[in-house]
């Protein structure tokens, strides 16, 4: 009943996730990589030669062969293939010399060529949730042996003396070294879920939707990422329709990481206070004097209130949460708000409102990687409405405001958006995984990135 009840729990959890919001695809060039890097960071197979012929505790003798040694362990080469439904098939194809003394009481040499074949089974780490290899089925299969014993002299007896023997000293030997390959290659994915945090807003932790499912061609792991504010709590990813996919031109073996238009949106909103400013200067870029006098020239009715020039201060504020649209191509940056305008007054005094409007405009967005965090650029792309809230000047037409307010949040407010959003976004912390080689393309509700080896 409790086990009926626990699984019960465990869908009703996956449900509340949702659909993956970030996709990462694992290629063959990926694997290949990190396999080949751990086999030589590990220097595994020379420890294990080494500790073949250490006396140890408990392990008897081999019997027919005495101070076994082994020497010369060769370079190992390293082929892999995805296995569906389980994971990568591994084969590692290399050779040593085996030495010491034969039940004949000769000096005796092996040298022997083999490979050591198992299916590494991606699966998800109970307690960390992270993603972890771990080998089944390992063999180890002979293709050659070659001895210095000669082979004229029963020579039956031999083979079978060095067919057993290589049998049973072989897999003891070897097979360990494809488990602490995987140590090494587990170890790279310790940091994933870690909280990493956007500036001071907030933090994103990338967390495993499900197993990962490996194909012929890949294995992919989704995420239900945690975008989690400073107090403490977590926003909302908005529904974004079909669940994002990644677009057939990926080429095979290669390795891609999504990015759903849900998931930006949801990383920007830890954002979004900071996307209000005040802007006092009078000199702002190429645009005229941001006082009284400039702006009566599109509102009569602001001369006959202030007839000598009076700086401006201009309010912003996004009092909505940015929402981040993706087309083939093209991304948009979509703030909904307010901009009041205030005549400033003599020092320790308030300014004053002028009048408050409500603005909806679209920045497009221009995607780049620098160290390991996505980067966002904008530009204004237009001012899509302008309506009147409130007014201490009378009414006016603010449709004639419309060049005047497009110019200023070119000049004034984009630069302002810009400097906020150089903190970056966080990408997901895996197999030491260097963003800044990737190639980046805008498809329908998301950003894929071709992920580059060095």
């Amino acid at each position: 009943m409790l086990q009926i009840l626990c699984l019960a729990l465990c869908g009703l959890l996956t449900c509340t996730r949702g659909e993956p919001r970030a996709l990462l695809r694992l290629g063959m060039d990926i694997m290949n990589h990190e396999v080949q890097s751990a086999m030589n960071e590990s220097h595994i197979l020379e420890k294990m030669a080494a500790e073949a012929g250490k006396k140890r505790p408990g392990v008897k003798p081999i019997k027919g062969i005495t101070d076994m040694k082994v020497k010369d362990v060769q370079l190992p080469v390293i082929t892999l293939s995805f296995t569906p439904g389980a994971g990568i098939f591994q084969c590692v194809s290399t050779g040593m010399t085996i030495t010491g003394k034969s039940f004949m009481g000769k000096n005796m040499e092996i040298i022997v060529v083999f490979n050591i074949t198992a299916t590494n089974r991606i699966l998800q780490d109970e307690e960390t949730g992270l993603p972890t290899f771990k080998s089944e089925g390992c063999e180890v299969i002979l293709v050659s042996v070659k001895t210095n014993l000669p082979s004229n002299m029963m020579p039956n007896v031999i083979n079978k003396f060095l067919d057993s023997t290589l049998h049973k000293v072989l897999p003891g030997l070897m097979c360990p070294a494809i488990d602490a390959v995987l140590v090494y290659v587990n170890r790279k994915w310790a940091n994933l879920n870690t909280p990493i945090p956007i500036g001071q807003m907030g933090t994103v932790k990338y967390i495993l939707t499900s197993i990962p499912t490996t194909t012929a061609s890949y294995i992919q792991v989704d995420f239900s990422p945690v975008v989690q504010q400073q107090e403490g709590n977590a926003i909302q990813l908005a529904d974004a329709g079909e669940a994002p996919e990644f677009p057939e031109y990926c080429v095979e073996g290669s390795s891609q990481l999504l990015l759903s238009a849900a998931f930006l949106t949801a990383e920007l909103a830890l954002l979004q206070k900071s996307l209000d400013f005040n802007i006092q200067d009078t000199t702002v870029g190429e645009l005229p004097p941001q006082t009284t006098e400039t702006l009566s020239g599109f509102i009569p009715e602001v001369a006959k209130a202030y007839r000598k020039p009076t700086p401006l201060v201009t309010q912003i504020r996004i009092n909505k949460p940015p929402k981040v649209t993706m087309k083939t191509g093209k991304s948009l940056l979509r703030l909904r708000g307010t901009l009041e305008m205030f005549s400033a007054q003599q020092q320790g005094e308030a300014p004053v409102s002028l009048f408050l409007l409500k603005v909806h405009f679209n920045l497009k967005i221009q995607y780049s990687v620098r160290e390991n965090r996505l980067q966002m650029t904008t530009s204004l792309e237009r001012l899509l409405s302008l309506s009147r809230k409130s007014s201490s000047i009378g009414t006016f037409d603010e449709k004639k405001l419309t060049g005047f307010i497009t110019d200023f949040l070119r000049e004034a407010y984009i630069p302002a958006v810009n400097d906020v959003l150089r903190v970056g976004l966080p990408l997901p912390d895996f197999l030491d995984m260097n963003y800044n080689l990737a190639e980046l393309n805008i498809v329908e509700n998301a950003l894929v990135m071709d992920l580059k080896l060095d």
